[in-house]
């Protein structure tokens, strides 16, 4: 069994707990309620916006199966404040709890604190927790196109959409890209940490990234340590970084937010100015 194989055992235990509690057509009426999505699309870098910018997607993480502890986020929305006051797109929340020390509490907490679109971080298994997401304020979710056959991933964007969502679809080879765009992906992400293993390669996302139409944002995902690996991805393709461990095991975030967005848009003028 993979890493991922086991993480997604235990997702889906916690997931029919959940759903033991609050059935699905009681939590459809709660999602009336909330308010309206904001547009993560946009505020990625959608095309209808000059792309001369990386945008930081900065994480709440507690913790990961490949590090273990990384930090003691005793007041999760202060945190997120700090990354919006830093100039990030938009705040990820990590939910599950077996491995990453998530919860649906957090993203309430950070959902209540900024204004700024709020991307429920999980392992997306089953439509109830695409309906779970919107229904605690979440305007984007995270679908693995390795955890998913292409009828679920088509049908879990599509219920996305419709639920007024986007979605960061997780690739992390050719081939899966390919079937992120075969299902319409708007936002798609290169992940360089293989799930399988937890191995981390930062080479392999230049040669993935091309191969993502230009009307996607592209997103790149895990490695980054420093401004430098900003840099890197920025110059190589990315239209936004997906950071977490970076961000906070310092004591700065605000500040390291800022600073990765300067470097990318750095990169990416540099890259402008060399085509």
């Amino acid at each position: 069994m993979t890493v991922l194989d086991d993480i997604i055992v235990g997702v889906r235990e916690d997931l029919e707990a959940r759903r033991a509690e609050l059935p699905l057509e009681q939590l459809t009426e709660r999602v009336a309620a909330v308010a309206a999505p904001r547009d993560a699309y946009a505020a990625l870098g959608g095309p209808a916006s000059p792309r001369t910018e990386l945008k930081v997607i900065s994480e709440v993480k507690r913790k990961s199966p490949s590090k273990g502890d990384l930090a003691q986020i005793t007041d999760p929305a202060d945190l997120a404040r700090r990354y919006e006051k830093g100039g990030a797109a938009v705040i990820s929340v990590l939910t599950e709890q077996r491995r990453f020390g998530g919860s649906l509490a957090d993203l309430d907490a950070v959902r209540d604190a900024v204004d700024i679109p709020v991307l429920r971080k999980d392992f997306t298994v089953d439509e109830y927790q695409i309906w779970e997401a919107r229904a605690h304020g979440a305007d984007l979710v995270l679908l693995i196109v390795a955890a998913l056959e292409d009828s679920q991933l088509r049908a879990f964007l599509d219920l996305t959409h419709r639920l007024g969502m986007n979605a960061l679809v997780e690739t992390h080879t050719a081939e899966e890209i390919e079937r992120a765009v075969a299902v319409g992906a708007r936002i798609i992400g290169v992940n360089v940490r293989n799930l399988k293993t937890l191995d981390v390669d930062r080479s392999i996302f230049a040669s993935l990234a091309e191969k993502i139409p230009s009307e996607a944002v592209i997103i790149a995902e895990s490695g980054v340590r420093n401004a430098d690996d900003v840099a890197d991805y920025a110059a190589n393709g990315a239209n936004a970084v997906l950071v977490g461990e970076a961000l906070v095991i310092g004591n700065a975030p605000e500040q390291a937010v800022a600073d990765f967005a300067a470097a990318g848009a750095r990169a990416i003028a540099d890259r402008g100015q060399g085509s």
